[in-house]
């Protein structure tokens, strides 16, 4: 049976470095909502941080994929830099381009879950194996200003709940949370800009 109180508790009970690696990954996503390219120095923190912590709590695929969030922070930072000059546009991806992302990064899932679970002492292995792979694409989507990378968010978001309460990261699983509704905001705040330039 869920306590709210034994919840709360542990929430308040978090480690310094989680309170920060959550307190800097809120104000990444803030930011990219606002398509501001500041976000991109937050990310570099959240994800220097959380590479730690998800090792830490034998996340070992979570830790990977923070490796990779730190590597795109950069990348991100030096493509809005060169995408600001043009106007910081919003582009959107076809449907055939979703269709063969969701097929290969589920193939991956597969197979990266099968093989941690069977050689390794991962946690939640198929799980963590699909917030892995989706949200390798998915980062790469907010890098190129891809409207449809909000979608992804709001799903992975919404697992990744599951996943960090799974492990006892009570507070990383509260914003998880707020990421899916600051995902939901940023889909509708990029919308209203893709369908203002369009006009233009």
């Amino acid at each position: 049976m869920f306590h709210w109180t034994e919840f709360i508790q542990q929430v308040i009970e978090s480690s310094f470095i989680e309170w920060m690696a959550v307190l800097s990954s809120v104000v990444y996503v803030i930011l990219a909502a606002r398509n501001k390219i500041l976000c991109w120095a937050f990310a570099l923190i959240s994800s220097a941080l959380y590479i730690y912590i998800c090792y830490d709590y034998q996340l070992y695929l979570e830790s990977g994929l923070q490796t990779f969030y730190f590597g795109m922070a950069i990348v991100g930072w030096i493509l809005w830099q060169k995408t600001n000059e043009d106007g910081a546009k919003i582009q959107q991806w076809s449907l055939s381009n979703h269709a063969i992302n969701i097929a290969i990064s589920s193939a991956l899932t597969l197979i990266l879950g099968f093989l941690f679970s069977k050689f390794t002492d991962q946690a939640n292995p198929y799980v963590d194996a699909f917030t892995t792979c989706f949200s390798l694409t998915a980062t790469y989507l907010v890098t190129k200003r891809i409207l449809g990378n909000w979608i992804y968010w709001i799903v992975i978001d919404l697992i990744s709940i599951y996943l960090y309460a799974g492990r006892g990261l009570y507070l990383s699983s509260v914003l998880y949370l707020l990421f899916t509704i600051l995902a939901v905001v940023g889909l509708i705040a990029w919308q209203r800009k893709f369908k203002t330039q369009s006009r233009c």
